[in-house]
């Protein structure tokens, strides 16, 4: 069999389809796990530096009820974005090169036009839903400004998650780590520049933020426009392609609205924590950037899983995407719990970074213990609906997820939060709907998965 080297110009080769299986997957967690790394930083920084140089109710606003919000939109998208990544995938892996332009050209028209009507729609609503959720009436005008101001930075945001989400669909998962380390390290200037020396509060993060995100969407359509690989951007075709838009939306609807139901989800629990007051939101959001360590592994394992068996099973490699899965689930359960136990010791100390109340700095490590021993407990979710995804099942994981994490976990606040309103309560939803949709996702892709029955799907 000839060896794939399309990514020879590029100094690497994709190797995804060859090679030893740990290793490869190995080659494409880490540049995932630390491109995450550096795009978290960008909400981090804001947080640790609006923290501690204008209030924890600045810190709660930047962080809480409007991270949960701007992930609802963002996350839609992003969901919505992964249909693209998987054609692209399969297409490469196929070696079917028109599909594969129409794919990339599509993805980005449609990027640009979902990016001009969230803006809108973030800029417009975001007191409105603010408001709805209860956020305490002390952090509500920090959070208007931060959301409205971060909104205007959408479609940026949006192009550069579709162009790196292509790169790294092709097997380049490099680049879109730099350009993330160097936009990141722009908004930590900018936000020490305009926070704490021009004193513009959560406005000068939020601007800090979207330059940042305006940076690296530059940097990741440079390299589009310049590669000379079949997945090159060519301003000049750039529009959308009725049936690929169609197919793109098919694999990714059920994604992006799993997202929205996530999110929505979130969205009730920050509710309850916002009537528990402003110090247990500004400790909630603190542990929110703490436990974004796990969420950032688990995310790079998911991207890997989906890459790995979306290339393989578009090159008919059946065994090779099965010997994956199970390399990749083993891995990660070895990683998570290595960094739940690394967090239960010394994740307390974290939250010095972003205050000195005590009273915050209780409740986060409070919370911390008690949701860090139980992270081991999603990895299945992650690893199957990733790998199904990679072979365009879709739908099924967006039900399994959606009764098992999202309603679940709606019933369980509603009945039980108002019984007994305290914040182990409220958490306590994220581990039981955890191991409940792992044991779903168990029963589906051992019984009735179309990898369990061999069937391949039309690419």
């Amino acid at each position: 069999m000839k060896k794939n080297t399309r990514n020879k110009d590029e100094g690497t080769s994709n190797q995804i389809t060859e090679g030893v299986i740990w290793k490869q997957l190995l080659l494409f967690f880490f540049p995932i796990l630390f491109g995450t790394f550096f795009q978290q930083l960008y909400n981090t920084a804001d947080a640790v530096i609006v923290g501690r140089f204008v209030g924890k109710e600045a810190l709660a606003a930047v962080g809480g009820p409007t991270g949960t919000l701007i992930n609802l939109f963002i996350g839609f998208f992003i969901g919505l974005s992964s249909g693209a990544g998987v054609s692209i995938s399969q297409f490469f892996g196929a070696g079917q090169k028109k599909q594969l332009s129409e794919a990339v050209h599509t993805a980005m028209a449609f990027s640009v036009v979902c990016g001009f009507f969230i803006m809108i729609a973030g800029i417009i609503f975001a007191p409105l839903a603010l408001k709805a959720m209860d956020t305490p009436d002390d952090i509500l005008p920090y959070g208007v400004l931060f959301m409205r101001i971060y909104f205007l930075g959408t479609i940026p945001n949006l192009i550069y998650n579709m162009g790196a989400g292509i790169l790294r669909a092709a097997g380049d998962s490099r680049r879109p780590l730099y350009f993330l380390i160097v936009s990141c390290f722009v908004n930590i200037v900018l936000d020490i520049i305009l926070v704490v020396f021009c004193h513009m509060g959560v406005a000068g993060a939020a601007i800090a933020t979207i330059t940042s995100q305006l940076l690296s969407a530059v940097l990741v359509v440079i390299i589009l426009v310049r590669t000379k690989e079949d997945y090159r951007l060519s301003f000049s075709q750039l529009k959308i392609q009725r049936d690929m838009l169609v197919r793109i939306i098919r694999i990714g609807f059920p994604a992006g609205l799993q997202s929205v139901m996530y999110t929505s989800s979130n969205i009730i629990i920050q509710s309850s924590v916002n009537t528990l007051g402003t110090d247990t939101v500004a400790a909630w959001t603190a542990y929110g950037k703490i436990d974004t360590l796990f969420w950032m592994m688990i995310s790079a394992f998911g991207i890997s899983i989906t890459t790995f068996v979306g290339q393989n099973y578009g090159a008919k490699k059946l065994d090779r995407v099965y010997k994956g899965i199970r390399v990749c689930l083993f891995m990660c359960f070895v990683s998570a719990i290595a960094l739940s136990l690394l967090l239960y010791t010394f994740g307390s100390l974290v939250f010095l970074l972003f205050t000195t109340d005590a009273a915050v700095i209780d409740k986060g490590t409070q919370i911390l213990r008690y949701l860090v021993p139980t992270f081991f407990t999603y990895v299945c979710v992650e690893i199957y609906s990733g790998s199904l995804r990679g072979t365009g099942d879709c739908w099924i994981p967006m039900i399994l997820t959606s009764l098992g994490v999202c309603v679940l976990r709606i019933v369980w606040i509603c009945i039980a939060v108002p019984i007994h309103p305290v914040i182990e309560t409220v958490v306590f939803c994220y581990p039981l709907t955890w191991t409940t949709t792992s044991v779903l996702f168990l029963i589906y892709f051992h019984f009735f998965s179309r990898l369990k029955k061999r069937k391949p799907v039309r690419i």
